[in-house]
Parts: structure tokens; sequence; C-alpha cells
């Protein structure tokens, strides 16, 4: 039986592009997944993902962030979307004050944009009396997800890597590393179920009036509005599926075997009522689309990327949903340095940093 130097379980985005790269070092891998690249119930499926570089006060992630997209853009240029992503910002609100330095500091490109300035270069979006200002990413956007992943996948494969669709069970390998997303507190109970909390999340799509450019690219970005403490945000009408929308907020815990993936009434009103307030012309918008996906976040919010304390020879990756999947190529640079190269491990990764308790910092 064939030895692998790597095997990599979960071909969602953290676990195809560690996969590629350690591929490219030279390593033999293989990637397995039990039902395929970003697949209908993985957290990296789903058409859009959002590429952003605003982070509030962390630094890391605006830094993981830049790099990854110029990683985005080797592998998948075709399925980046440059919508441009604005922040909807108000004075004295720390996270908004803190995105402005942080983006100064990494001389990640931004425009601070005046009230007035947002809704004359967006008229149909209504800004909110809170609303003092906007930060916009010219350089952001939207990647689409499910063919990104797979356009990693077919990169490793034609570089050598071996993928099956398949559990880990009979693999052989030097290391192996759990990339599962929600799956990986059900493979680790013991470790992770206190640690990582997969949750209910329900996205939706609305379509814009007929005939009505305004909420496609290149007339409307990607938008942010973390001042309110439902975190919406929402995608301009990308390939004619809909105006995308969803509130970045934790919803009841979910089984991704099990969970029910039929959205609630309840939650389409939510989303009906916040488009009517701040995008009027969708008030009456038909639904075309809806989903029900999971976070997997970790108990705040950081990134998961340590070894197994009992298992020396196993790794885990992940943690990363409501904003992870921007990262995975920095994520499997940061993986790559760490296994192959020696370089010290970052201590907001670790096991040990991560709470037995749900208390999310980062978002």
């Amino acid at each position: 039986m064939r030895v692998f130097d790597f095997a990599v379980s979960g071909a969602g985005v953290f676990g195809a592009w560690i996969a590629r790269e350690l591929r490219q070092s030279g390593a033999s891998v293989i990637l397995m997944d039990a039902w395929g690249p970003a697949h209908s119930r993985a957290s990296s499926g789903g058409e859009s993902r959002i590429i952003r570089m605003g982070y509030g006060a962390d630094g890391i992630y605006t830094r993981m962030a830049m790099r990854s997209l110029v990683r985005w853009r080797e592998v998948a240029a075709p399925l980046f979307r440059r919508t441009g992503v604005l922040w909807m910002a108000r004075d004295g609100d720390a996270y908004s004050e803190a995105t402005r330095q942080t983006l100064h500091a990494a001389d990640a490109p931004h425009e601070i944009l005046s009230a007035g300035e947002i809704a004359r270069r967006y008229p149909q979006m209504a800004v909110p009396d809170g609303i003092t200002f906007g930060i916009f990413e010219p350089e952001s956007g939207a990647i689409l997800a499910r063919r990104g992943v797979a356009a990693v996948v077919d990169d490793f494969v034609a570089a050598g890597g071996v993928y099956r669709q398949a559990s880990a069970d009979g693999v052989h390998a030097g290391t192996h590393i759990y990339a599962c997303g929600a799956w990986l507190a059900k493979i680790f109970p013991d470790l992770l179920a206190t640690r990582i909390y997969p949750t209910r999340q329900e996205v939706f799509f609305f379509a814009p009036p007929p005939g009505d450019p305004r909420f496609a690219p290149p007339h409307m970005p990607v938008w942010i509005d973390f001042t309110d403490p439902r975190g919406p945000y929402g995608f301009p009408d990308l390939e004619s599926r809909g105006v995308k929308f969803a509130f970045d907020r934790h919803g009841p815990p979910f089984d991704p075997d099990t969970g029910d993936r039929t959205v609630s009434g309840v939650s389409v009103r939510a989303a009906r009522d916040f488009l009517q307030q701040r995008f009027p012309a969708l008030r009456d918008a038909p639904l075309t689309e809806a989903r029900v996906c999971q976070y997997e976040n970790t108990s705040n919010g950081d990134l998961l990327i340590d070894r197994h304390p009992e298992r020396p020879n196993v790794w885990l990756a992940g943690g990363g949903s409501g904003h992870g999947f921007k990262h995975a190529p920095a994520v499997a640079e940061y993986l790559r340095g760490v296994l192959l190269d020696g370089a010290p491990p970052e201590p907001r990764f670790s096991l040990a940093a991560k709470q037995h308790r749900q208390q999310r910092e980062v978002h």
C-alpha cells in the first residue's frame, strides 16, 4: 500500500489549499472528501464569499487577507469579482475606527467616504442616520466559492496530487491533517466539542427589478454593516443569481449531517424587513433562492491550526466560518512553513488559545 507524506481530510477551502501547497513543495499528498470538493453541506459550499481586508484591530487577518488575494488571483483569477467592499461606519464606533487605522497601517487600499458620498455613489442604498462615513476597499470583492475550491483541487491534481472521494480510513501517511469544517467536532468530540461550535446560518437571494442594473457590479459593491448588532452584509447580483443577503450572527447549534436545511419564515421576514429599510427598490423583490449552511467558529473566532495534543502526527485546521474562506491560501502557507520549514507557530491559532465557551471576538 502506498504511503503518502501527507493525508488531508476535507476538500473544503482549507483542505484544498493545504493539499495544493504541500504538493507544490514537493511532498506526496492525498486529499479526501466523503462528498466532494465544497459540496452542498460544506461550510465552503455555496455561490460566493467576501474577500475583504478590514478586520477591526486584528491586523494579522488584514495581512493574511492581502496575501491570500494575491494567491487567489494566481489560481482562480476568472472567479474573482472586484466589486469593491463598502463598510458602513460611524464616528465613535470602536470597530469602525480600528478598521480604518489597521487598513492605513497595513497600506491596504481604501477610501474614506462621507455619508453623503455613499448616497451619491450608491443611490439604491438608503443610508441610515447613524452611519456617518464609509470605508471603501476598491481592490476587494467576492470569490465564487464552490467553483474556486474546485479550481484549487484541479490544480492540485494537475501537479501530481491524489484526490479521492472517500474517508480517511485505510490511508497511510506520515502526517494526517484534518480540515473537516463542522465535522471536526464530531471526529474529535472529546477535544473540540466545546471549542468548535457549528451553528445554523441562513442566506437569501432576491431578484432585482427587471431591467434594473443598479444591483449588479459595477453599480453595487459588496457591503457590510457591523455597526448594526445583527451584522448585516450583502453581495450584488453575481451571475444573475440575485442580490445575496444574510446576517453575520450565530444561529442555533447545528449538526452538519442531520440538520434541517429548510429556511424559516421568520428569517425570510427579517431579511425582507431589513431590505425594505436599506434597499427600498427591493421591497417586493421575489425570493429566488435560499439556503441553510453552517458556521463552524472556534470559541473566540480565531482560526485553529495546531497539532493534536495526544497524536503527534495529526494536525487540525478549522474554525474559519464567517471569515476564514478568504484566508485559505495564507493558512496553507502558514501550515507549510510550520510543517516543512520550521517556522514558529502563531499562538492565536493554537488549541490552547481556545476556551470552552462560545464568545466570538473575531469578525
